[in-house]
């Protein structure tokens, strides 16, 4: 029988049945699913929420509970396929260490045992001990350097209130209220305060000097125009020069008139004049080098004086009344003879022993021809090249060309650092016990 709408009458409660018991089993498996859902929705919904708010304390305690249970259920699975062996295996001895074809140096254990130290000679013991609470050393001589210095004399060339031996007038001869200066002979005035009144020497001693040989002292006497540091010592290297020449010789250079256009020899005019500032000046040296016995070695050392340009005129003065002549060994004149050769030549015809060099050019040449002549006529030989050793007697007069300056003449005339030469020449010689000069490098010739 139909009833309505095609429905059976009598199936409805069937069907009815057994759509109740399909709900029934539906809900008991949708409620099955939602358990078994809820410990992985909880971690998600936690995260969805902590994206938009801080998490409460209550859910986050929920959230590391539901997390420990889920790590130590994870755990439990690894376990039984996986372990710490399994992902990170322990290297092998290859792999730590290169092999015989890979570029590290292969070492043997001989290579890292101790080495037995080489055993060295032992200085020879003194015959006493030394207290001490450290090690005792062996002594080493200090290491020296040269010493360069300026150190005012009273002897020194100035100031200078005597007289012009030339005109037997007293030297300073212009006043102008409290001033009081010198008329050169070119008609120029110079003033005593800016002039004539250092009283300081150049020392110089080189590092490889010793007191105890024997040696020299060079008196450097220098031309118009200068001064000890800016021209003596930076531009002439003189004191330079004394060092490399490897000769036993010490620097004394006065400063003369201070760069100016005058030759004035100042207290060097005076008799013992030069013996006086030797005298000085080896007490002097004594305090420099460290030493104060060694001042009787400096006043009995021997002597060379250079004189170069308008030096010329305190050297002939202090050849001619110095006091202590017989104490030169050489005098060295660097384009120098601008008079006084009498003075000149009556020091070589009396001092055989020593030597005499002028090297010139031709502002000179003339002067030099007429005291050579004046040599040959008082029959002394005289030598026209620096080709040989010096020797006690020698006289040597030297022309050099016209490309040579007379301004740069201490460093450069027949050769460069002439002043280093004659010292070099002197210390070759046989005769090195007669003219005293040593040399810490003697060549051959001299042993």
């Amino acid at each position: 029988m139909t009833w309505g709408h095609g429905w059976m009458v009598g199936a409805v409660p069937k069907l009815r049945a057994d759509i109740r018991a399909d709900r029934t089993t539906s809900g008991a498996r949708g409620r099955a699913l939602r358990i078994a859902l809820i410990p992985a929705l909880v971690p998600l919904s936690l995260t969805l929420v902590q994206c938009g708010k801080a998490p409460n304390p209550a859910a986050l305690a929920a959230n590391s509970q539901a997390n420990v249970q889920i790590v130590a259920k994870t755990n439990q699975q690894v376990a039984s396929s996986d372990t710490f062996e399994d992902r990170f295996p322990a290297p092998q001895f290859t792999e730590r260490f290169p092999s015989a074809s890979e570029g590290f140096l292969q070492r043997q254990m001989s290579d890292f045992s101790p080495k037995r130290a080489v055993q060295q000679p032992q200085p020879e013991q003194a015959p006493y001990r030394v207290a001490s609470l450290a090690p005792q050393a062996p002594y080493q001589r200090p290491v020296r350097e040269d010493l360069t210095t300026l150190v005012s004399m009273k002897s020194s060339a100035f100031p200078y209130f005597g007289n012009n031996p030339a005109s037997d007038s007293p030297f300073l001869n212009i006043a102008k209220g409290d001033r009081r200066g010198h008329r050169s002979y070119s008609g120029r005035v110079f003033w005593q305060d800016e002039t004539y009144s250092d009283n300081r020497v150049l020392m110089h001693v080189p590092e490889h000097f010793d007191v105890r040989k024997p040696g020299v002292i060079v008196v450097f006497f220098h031309g118009n125009g200068a001064t000890l540091e800016r021209d003596v010592r930076d531009r002439q290297l003189v004191p330079q020069q004394v060092t490399d020449s490897g000769a036993n010789a010490i620097l004394l250079a006065p400063q003369m008139a201070v760069d100016a256009a005058d030759s004035s020899a100042g207290k060097f005019w005076q008799a013992g004049g030069l013996k006086r500032f030797l005298e000085e000046s080896a007490n002097h040296l004594a305090r420099l080098t460290g030493d104060p016995n060694s001042a009787r070695a400096f006043a009995n050392m021997p002597i060379v004086i250079v004189g170069y340009s308008g030096g010329f005129l305190p050297t002939a003065w202090s050849l001619e009344v110095g006091g202590i002549s017989d104490r030169v060994r050489g005098v060295v004149l660097l384009d120098a003879v601008y008079g006084e050769m009498d003075k000149f030549a009556s020091w070589i015809e009396s001092h055989r022993s020593g030597f005499f060099v002028s090297s010139y050019t031709r502002y000179t040449a003339r002067r030099d021809r007429e005291l050579m002549s004046t040599l040959r006529q008082k029959g002394i030989s005289v030598s026209e090249d620096m080709d040989g050793p010096l020797r006690p007697g020698s006289v040597v007069f030297v022309e050099t060309g016209d490309g040579i300056t007379h301004r740069d003449y201490v460093t450069r005339a027949w050769t460069r650092d002439p002043l280093k030469d004659v010292l070099v020449k002197m210390s070759a010689t046989p005769s090195l016990a007669l003219t005293r000069v040593a040399s810490t490098n003697p060549s051959p010739s001299s042993r």
